[in-house]
């Protein structure tokens, strides 16, 4: 193998390192993303499920009006 072949397959490799080193970072963000959304999506439902198990009356501002 020549000189040139083996420094444009190392070349070849060093740019595939770089780029697998990116997409890996970018991996790891979206993840805690998903993982901080699940988590707002679990309180959310949360206090959806209090809110509607509680027995006393809405208040006015809670109310729809009546065109609804």
């Amino acid at each position: 193998m020549s000189d040139d072949g083996l420094e444009l397959i190392q070349t070849k490799i060093a740019f595939l390192e770089h780029a697998n080193a990116e997409l890996s970072e970018v991996v790891y963000r979206q993840q805690r993303q998903i993982d901080a959304l699940g988590a707002q999506v679990a309180a959310l439902a949360e206090r959806l499920r209090a809110v509607q198990s509680e027995d006393r009356p809405r208040p006015p501002e809670d109310e729809r009006p009546p065109h609804y």
